[in-house]
């Protein structure tokens, strides 16, 4: 039986993130941490100091492509949850359980990619890497034309 594989295409790309954020959803739903919650609580961990709010609102918005005022809501809903603390009027830090819970969410979802991408050649994951990146670059562009 010969197996088509099909172009890369819209398709494509939106079953691959459905299904890998359908698995990254189970292991956060076992912390009662939503995808946004997640995505916002990273781009804090990931910074090295305090990062200021408006910053990590328009990373929020820059990533899930929401509104201000959702990314707003989801920060307050980590501070409320003690998982980011305000330190001073603008600026936003991750708490130790904040920290603890991203390594906790990260370690959990790692041995799961890292069976998912076993066996794929890195020549193939550079060219996919810069591909995706590309076509990201292209519907971001779009999506800011047409939000002007």
């Amino acid at each position: 039986m010969t197996t088509i594989t099909p172009p890369l295409n819209p398709r494509v790309i939106g079953l691959a993130h459905y299904a890998s954020r359908a698995l990254l959803e189970n292991v956060l739903d076992r912390h009662g941490v939503t995808f946004q919650q997640s995505v916002t609580l990273r781009l804090v961990a990931v910074a090295d100091a305090p990062i200021e709010r408006e910053h990590l609102v328009g990373g929020v918005v820059g990533a899930l492509k929401i509104d201000a005022a959702d990314a707003h809501s989801v920060v307050d809903e980590l501070i409320s949850a003690a998982v980011l603390a305000a330190q001073g009027p603008s600026l936003v830090r991750i708490t130790d359980a904040g920290r603890e819970l991203y390594e906790r969410t990260s370690a959990e979802a790692a041995p799961i990619t890292a069976r998912v991408y076993a066996g794929i050649p890195a020549e193939d994951l550079a060219v996919a890497g810069r591909v995706l990146n590309l076509i990201t670059e292209r519907y971001d562009a779009e999506f800011a034309a047409l939000n002007k």
